[in-house]
């Protein structure tokens, strides 16, 4: 299957650069390129891909903006997004990803780290590395934002679901955790999956802040 991906920055340059990287992979393909959030927002309700790639800061709508509007729109449920930042602890990235985002990116990134990055979004998963997790642990805990789902929920939660959640709050991928609780990654997938469900979190990255948000987990 075809990974279709919408490249989204004001600088024509990175975003013909990051659109020819993508657009050699064998298995991706570049509908749609837009240099700002409302252009972005209109090729992402047109094209229907199944990853954005979005620059943060931009003119006029920035892709904060950009990403809560795709992620509100329920037509645009399948699409996932990737944030691209000039810092890895840019202070903007905790507020995409509370948006919706799936994850983040750096501008630097090797180029086989970034087509892996697509791919995994694609499948469903959040492209959260331990120390992009750290990181957003520490915005979340230092900002004392008013958390976006009530820690109630987790009251919703099984004794070993609230396990996978915390090990997920601290970076750990499904096969860690398995390892971790002696499960196979399949039962661990499918506690993370369900745990997701139970709480409203769209993806990892926002299981992540909910966690951290309810107070379920400490950095």
């Amino acid at each position: 299957m075809t990974i279709r991906v919408v490249v989204v920055d004001d600088q024509e340059l990175i975003r013909a650069g990051f659109s020819a990287l993508v657009g050699a992979a064998p298995d991706m393909e570049v509908v749609a390129e837009a240099g700002d959030g409302a252009a972005a927002i209109e090729a992402v309700r047109r094209e229907r891909p199944d990853v954005v790639l979005i620059d943060i800061r931009m003119p006029g709508m920035d892709g904060i903006a950009a990403t809560e509007a795709i992620s509100a729109d329920p037509a645009l449920a399948d699409v996932r997004v990737i944030v691209l930042t000039t810092f890895e602890m840019d202070e903007y990235v905790v507020a995409a990803l509370r948006a919706g985002a799936s994850g983040f990116l750096g501008k630097g990134v090797r180029p086989t780290a970034l087509l892996e990055g697509i791919r995994t979004v694609a499948d469903g998963e959040s492209l959260l590395s331990p120390k992009a997790t750290r990181s957003l642990i520490a915005h979340v805990v230092d900002q004392q934002a008013t958390p976006v789902v009530d820690g109630k929920a987790f009251e919703l939660l099984t004794p070993r679901e609230r396990e996978v959640v915390e090990l997920v709050a601290l970076g750990l991928s499904n096969d860690e955790i398995a390892e971790r609780l002696f499960l196979s990654p399949l039962t661990a997938k499918t506690h993370v999956n369900r745990s997701m469900m139970k709480l409203g979190a769209r993806d990892r990255a926002q299981l992540v802040v909910f966690a951290y948000q309810a107070g379920l987990a400490r950095g």
